[in-house]
């Protein structure tokens, strides 16, 4: 139990560090970049993105689902934490998929050509709801590090 622990930190931590990078450096100054910096840029990001955590995430969620299972033999302060752990995490997973992921589509599909009249609205929805995958993100990570220090040895 301790291994898959530390196993749902380490991979928490990863997603969580992807979502937490991009969101600290960009949401302050995004709104200052003309489209022919912030469309390369959407495409970059989601370009080295994607594949990364196409897979990352399934394995968090998966190890998260193990330390769940489990705990949920004699261990309840752990099943509690790691159980809701695990359904912030797939918060953040419903939010990247449901709106997230589109926005970053249609941005991509843009030109500076193309841009419809309404591209600063997109944008500025696509960075508010970083924020919505940051906080549940962060706190199931805590989450997850309380279950460790609570586990029995």
């Amino acid at each position: 139990m301790s291994a898959l622990l530390v196993a749902g930190i380490v991979l928490v931590g990863l997603v969580v560090g992807v979502y937490w990078g991009p969101w600290i450096a960009l949401t302050r100054t995004i709104a200052t970049f003309q489209p022919a910096v912030l469309l390369p840029l959407v495409a970059r990001l989601s370009a080295n993105l994607a594949p990364v955590m196409t897979v990352l995430m399934p394995l968090a969620l998966l190890v998260v689902a193990a330390v769940v299972a489990v705990a949920a033999f004699g261990h309840p302060v752990t099943l509690i934490l790691g159980a809701v752990a695990f359904v912030l995490l797939a918060l953040t997973l419903v939010v990247t998929m449901a709106v997230e992921v589109p926005i970053v589509k249609t941005i991509e599909s843009w030109t500076v050509d193309t841009l419809p009249p309404d591209w600063r609205a997109r944008r500025d929805r696509w960075v508010s709801f970083h924020l919505l995958r940051v906080i549940p993100g962060v706190v199931a990570l805590a989450l997850l590090a309380a279950a460790a220090v609570t586990y029995p040895l």
